[in-house]
């Protein structure tokens, strides 16, 4: 039987880190809001990007590129939930029970938006449809999924990094960190093919790590680690390739966000920095019931929230043209003018889906079956490939076989979403007997 959100909020542990929460939702929201302001629809139907038309306002990515603070927190997090099973379990095998604890409430909504998307894209490209702004929504839809993707990784290579870091500590990050700075010097010194793709790894553990350090204390000088960050990345956009702009941008022949780049980790850790700054006075505001509350509510829908806000805003573009109202060209004083209503309606709109899905993010609650470590971990892989590939190639050219590279392999839409949906249903190999569960 679920509880309500007060019920859930009275009962916090005395103990728990309420600014880890906060800073989930803040960061996730931030993300939201980002993609909502970029989205720039022109009166033809065409989409483009707000950051392109205005060049100036790429600076502002310093601080909507927050994703950086999402995965700090999830090796907090991590960190926390994989030493509790351990502690509680001595002796026994729990990497499948970590696995599956982690990612239940992440695996299931995806998969949804997965199916939902591509039943929506079959049928649009069997009618004949596909252009304009529908064809522009079949390409992007799927892009947010490049964050799952990784932060699947970060869940399964958990394990084998926390005893990294409990060995040898900050010297464990600084080895991905020097990993990551060797990448970008092979990538731009040497010109060696397919070496930026190991940064995927290296960047975004750097500042999982981080996270670890985090949850045993470690991080004792965060205004030296906001400013040594803040400080390489200046330098590095400054004198080096890197593009001043934190997310990706059309057309860009350097992207700091695909493959990652050493100026992206910098920035990574001036964020974390920053906002470990503020978390004295946060726990001050967190300890008022009404917004701890808020926050509590908020963590529960947060991942359903994410994956629909831009069908959200996406349907808010597209009545106004099919109702045939003005759509002024982006950045005009006539477009900002109408940017709060589309926030509004946004809003609304990924309120109503988030209605209608969030049941979907509710934990199952099942113990993995015993011998589902090796079944998880390929349950795990497969998910992180497939999503990765559906995140790159959109759920356009499903009839065409379009496809797209990753790495050095071309993946299809089709086969990513096989690959999440085979995926998926590995990891919930953990009912008793190891019955595949399909519940919803």
């Amino acid at each position: 039987m679920g509880h309500t959100t007060a019920e859930l909020a009275a009962a916090t542990p005395a103990g728990r880190d309420r600014y880890i929460d906060l800073l989930r939702v803040a960061s996730l929201g931030t993300v939201v809001l980002g993609h909502w302001l970029m989205a720039a629809v022109s009166a033809d139907g065409q989409m483009g990007n707000l950051l392109a038309v205005v060049p100036g306002l790429q600076v502002l990515t310093w601080g909507l590129q927050i994703m950086p603070v999402f995965f700090f927190v999830g090796g907090f997090s991590h960190a926390l939930s994989y030493r509790s099973l351990v502690r509680r379990q001595p002796g026994t095998p729990v990497y499948a029970v970590f696995l599956r604890a982690r990612l239940q409430r992440l695996l299931r909504p995806t998969l949804v938006f997965v199916l939902v998307w591509a039943v929506l894209a079959l049928g649009i490209q069997l009618a004949g449809g596909g252009s304009g702004l529908t064809g522009a929504a079949l390409r992007v839809i799927t892009q947010p999924l490049w964050f799952i993707g990784i932060y699947l990784a970060m869940v399964a290579f958990t394990p084998p990094l926390l005893k990294l870091h409990e060995r040898y500590g900050w010297g464990a990050f600084g080895g991905l960190v020097a990993a990551a700075g060797a990448v970008d010097l092979l990538r731009f010194a040497a010109g060696a093919p397919y070496v930026e793709f190991l940064n995927f790894a290296f960047v975004w553990l750097a500042v999982h790590q981080l996270g670890f350090l985090r949850a045993d204390g470690r991080i004792t000088r965060p205004a030296a680690l906001a400013a040594a960050g803040l400080a390489g990345a200046v330098l590095l956009v400054t004198l080096g390739p890197y593009p001043l702009s934190m997310v990706g941008m059309p057309g860009e022949k350097v992207s700091n966000m695909a493959p990652p780049t050493f100026a992206l980790l910098c920035h990574g850790l001036w964020l974390t920095g920053a906002v470990e700054l503020l978390r004295r006075p946060a726990a001050a505001l967190l300890a008022r019931p009404r917004v701890w509350r808020t926050v509590v509510a908020a963590n529960g829908i947060a991942m359903t929230a994410f994956l629909w806000h831009l069908t959200a805003m996406l349907a808010v573009y597209a009545a106004q043209l099919a109702l045939g109202l003005a759509l002024p060209e982006p950045a005009t004083a006539a477009w900002w003018a109408q940017v709060p209503v589309r926030l509004v309606l946004a809003a609304l709109g990924t309120a109503a889906l988030v209605a209608l899905f969030r049941r979907f993010e509710a934990p199952a609650g099942s113990r993995p079956a015993p011998g589902s470590g090796p079944l998880s971990a390929l349950g795990i892989g497969l998910c992180l490939f497939g999503v990765l590939g559906l995140s790159m190639t959109g759920l356009g050219g499903l009839l065409e076989g379009r496809t797209a590279v990753l790495v050095a392999v071309p993946v299809s839409a089709p086969l990513a979403v096989g690959m999440v949906l085979g995926g998926w249903l590995l990891v919930e190999r953990c009912g008793p007997g190891g019955k595949v569960r399909l519940r919803g």
